[in-house]
């Protein structure tokens, strides 16, 4: 009885249709990295201060001393939020009273800005933010609105993987495709935040489904040999690039309508690769379809120019390789014994931290001393090497005690941003990448350590509850950034306190570095503490047939 890939093993490994669907698949990831990131710019928050009306009767010195100052830095600027009493500082400059020299302005009384705001234009010409005043009492949307977003992403996970399930591989990518570039066009005519963010939340949805389908479609089409290459230098390092595609299509237009306007024509330009990406075998055959599986592969074997077998699926020997009918398990399968119970709990936490530090560092970049634009393109470009070093390290080293490693240093430099002196500003910068790097790497690392700790029975779905343990974190992130706005280290000490925190449970996780898979739950390992046991030749072999691919949604 033969599988699918020795059934399709004529066509090769690397020929010019695995490549062909390689970076097809790959580039239809791109218009992801920026749409997930975008944010950053839609809903940046300028230097702002109270307006103080043209037509209010003041004195020049009575209106360049109209706003409270602050310190911030070490320097003065105004404060964000408050002016002096407006009827008040008007009558003193009718008589003629001179700021600071006839009146003792910490004396004077304060209100709101009743008038609205005046945003600086030397970042961006106009956001979300500036748009619709999301700033003082308002604030609190803003990380909301980043929130929101990622619960559509939330939502997004759960519906995409039955879809496809449903309806096939390749329609479900192209209608997701379609659900993001056209809800993010939609929001380019947002005549409130509450429309901006009710489609915003679509756009998660249409995001993460696109992201997870296109995933799904490479690793059924791509032989073994290419798959790890496609979930990590591929999907992953697709979705960096177009990451750091966002700070300059940001820098070129500073206006939040026109940037999405021009962040939706990647999507549109995906629409020729319809007539180029097929749809799914593996997943025909499971719909019984046979003729149009067997016409995919015959046209693959023309472009890697071989010759195909007459008959590839004979349709009896397929429909016995069908399952016929499979356990049923449940999520409470989970948490059956104390140990599973153990590392399912230490699992969620480990995925949900994780998730946290990634996005809140991501998220958090505009507020680093400096350029934003080129600090969240540094924020991108970091991501490269850290998933080609979480590729090498997964294949040399015992898992744990990588993932506990990186996740320690990680923690530990954002730590040391505290200690930073404030003229320093590059070295912060510095350090905030490395941090990046560390968690970045980490969190490439949890999808296969996860999948290697559970059995086949529930393997799946233990993946996917963590998974969601990761969206939860990521809709948490946005306010960890807030807190930057009451103290700039805050976020650093948080965010480094956690992560190293999660890397020490880590070292309390089994070890499945060279161990045969588990294929019931009571072959589940123990929790062990920091005991590591050593591979056998058994192990190793079997390690080599059990290979499981590395990704990170």
């Amino acid at each position: 009885m033969r599988d699918y890939d020795e059934v399709t093993a004529f066509l090769g490994k690397w020929g010019p249709f695995q490549r062909l669907i390689f970076f097809l698949l790959s580039a239809s990831i791109i218009p992801n990295g920026f749409n997930g990131m975008s944010v950053v710019f839609l809903a940046g928050t300028p230097e702002h201060h109270c307006r103080v009306p043209d037509t209010a009767n003041l004195s020049s010195a009575w209106r360049n001393h109209s706003i409270p100052v602050r310190l911030q830095d070490g320097r003065e600027v105004p404060q964000s939020c408050r002016r002096y009493r407006l009827a008040t500082i008007v009558n003193f400059s009718a008589l003629g009273l001179e700021p600071g020299r006839d009146v003792n302005l910490e004396q004077l009384e304060q209100e709101g800005c009743l008038d609205g705001w005046e945003f600086s234009q030397d970042i961006y010409m106009s956001t979300i933010v500036t748009e619709w005043s999301l700033v003082c009492e308002e604030d609190w949307k803003t990380p909301l609105t980043t929130s929101l977003f990622f619960v559509g992403v939330l939502l997004g996970s759960f519906v995409s993987g039955q879809l496809s399930d449903r309806f096939g591989r390749k329609t479900i990518l192209f209608a997701t495709m379609a659900v993001q570039t056209g809800f993010s066009f939609l929001q380019v005519f947002s005549i409130n935040w509450e429309m901006f963010t009710v489609l915003f939340v679509i756009v998660g949805m249409g995001q993460i489904s696109n992201y997870v389908v296109a995933f799904i479609l490479g690793t059924e089409i791509l032989g073994k040999s290419v798959r790890i290459i496609f979930s990590t230098l591929g999907v992953c390092t697709f979705f960096a690039i177009g990451y750091m595609l966002l700070p300059l299509f940001a820098y070129f237009i500073r206006d939040w309508r026109m940037l999405l306007l021009a962040l939706t024509v990647p999507g549109v330009l995906c629409v020729p690769l319809w007539w180029f990406i097929p749809e799914s075998p593996r997943w025909l055959i499971s719909q019984r379809r046979f003729k149009e599986a067997e016409d995919i592969i015959q046209k693959a074997a023309k472009i890697n120019n071989v010759t195909a077998p007459v008959v590839v699926f004979d349709p009896v020997e397929q429909q016995e390789q069908l399952p016929l009918k499979q356990q049923k398990v449940f999520i409470l399968d989970l948490f059956r014994t104390r140990n599973i119970a153990t590392i399912t709990i230490m699992s969620l936490l480990l995925w949900m931290l994780t998730s946290v530090g990634y996005f809140a560092l991501s998220l958090n970049t505009p507020n680093l001393h400096g350029d934003p634009y080129l600090n969240c393109f540094f924020s991108a470009l970091i991501e490269v090497p850290a998933y080609i070093a979480a590729w090498l390290l997964l294949r040399t080293l015992p898992r744990r005690y990588v993932i506990a490693g990186v996740l320690f240093f990680g923690g530990s430099v954002l730590l040391l941003i505290q200690l930073v002196p404030a003229g320093y500003n590059f070295l912060s910068i510095g350090l905030a990448m490395l941090g990046k790097f560390g968690i970045t790497s980490a969190f490439a690392m949890l999808y296969v350590f996860t999948a290697e700790l559970y059995p086949t029975l529930v393997r799946n779905m233990a993946v996917g509850v963590a998974s969601m343990a990761s969206r939860v974190g990521s809709i948490i992130a946005p306010y960890f950034v807030y807190l930057g706005a009451y103290n700039r280290v805050l976020p650093y000490i948080l965010m480094g306190s956690l992560t190293v925190l999660i890397g020490i449970i880590t070292l309390f996780f089994p070890e499945s570095f060279g161990r045969t898979l588990p294929e019931t739950l009571e072959q589940m390992q123990k929790v062990k503490g920091f005991r590591y046991g050593k591979k056998t030749k058994g192990s190793m072999e079997k390690e080599e047939n059990s290979k499981v691919i590395i990704t990170s949604f």
